[in-house]
């Protein structure tokens, strides 16, 4: 960490991190299913100041014809940051890091879905970063897979994810904006539901076999701790609809 221009002196102070939260502990977490009415689901996902929402459309058939799959359904997936998301404007249109985002998720998402159910259709997921502040595709996938599951999509399961890494020496779960920028690893993953199972995986530095496997497990308890917060949200969506669809009938 040393050398790097603006680097605080230190990001852990006497086991506390800069924004007060210790080393295993996430940001406020904010979570929400069928935010969106354009869309056939939506969701939104939040760590701390990382804001993501995401909408799906589908599975829809896809035009044109020879970009069908006569066995099963496609699925397209575009994360982007809004120009509004950084303290820098960030230039609108496509990006060699949002292409590779995109990719990344779409393989996460792909993991779970019931493709072969709709054949000769698209299955769109577009994924907006409204702030960013760390983590964005964590966020943008948590959110996405959300959407999934309010828009009926079939799946096996959730895709969850958050991300950890190592500051000051200390392995740490949910890398925050200055621990991103001025730490010593970031790395994010995802599993599938609360199950054992990585379907992304995303080192940025360097750290030995034993703090490999020491940030392995942090990070697999985070995931099924969003798990939780996922299934606990979609849950609240079908209550409140469910809640209105009674009030109707009286």
């Amino acid at each position: 960490m040393g050398g790097k221009v603006g680097a605080p002196a230190a990001l852990i102070v006497k086991g506390k991190r800069l924004d007060g939260r210790t080393l295993e502990e996430f940001r406020k977490i904010e979570a929400k299913a069928g935010n969106l009415i354009s869309t056939d689901g939506s969701g939104f996902f939040a760590f701390g100041n990382t804001k993501a929402i995401a909408g799906v459309f589908g599975p829809r058939t896809l035009h044109p014809k020879f970009m069908q799959n006569p066995r099963k359904a496609i699925i397209r997936c575009k994360y982007a940051m809004a120009p509004f998301s950084t303290g820098e404007r960030v230039r609108p249109g496509h990006s060699r890091r949002g292409t590779e985002i995109s990719k990344v998720i779409e393989e996460a998402l792909s993991s779970v879905v019931f493709f072969d159910n709709y054949p000769k259709t698209v299955i769109d997921v577009f994924m907006e970063i409204i702030q960013a502040d760390a983590s964005t595709r964590c966020a943008a996938l948590n959110a996405a897979s959300m959407a999934l599951a309010s828009a009926g999509v079939p799946m096996k399961n959730l895709i969850c994810s958050c991300s950890v890494g190592m500051v000051d020496g200390k392995i740490v779960l949910d890398v925050g904006g200055k621990e991103d920028n001025f730490g010593d690893v970031d790395t994010a993953m995802a599993t599938i539901g609360n199950e054992d199972k990585i379907v992304l995986l995303q080192l940025d530095g360097t750290l030995s076999k034993e703090d490999f496997f020491k940030e392995l497990s942090l990070g697999l308890k985070g995931c099924s701790d969003i798990f939780d917060i996922q299934a606990s949200a979609l849950k609240d969506k079908y209550a409140t609809n469910s809640e209105g669809d009674e009030n109707g009938k009286e």
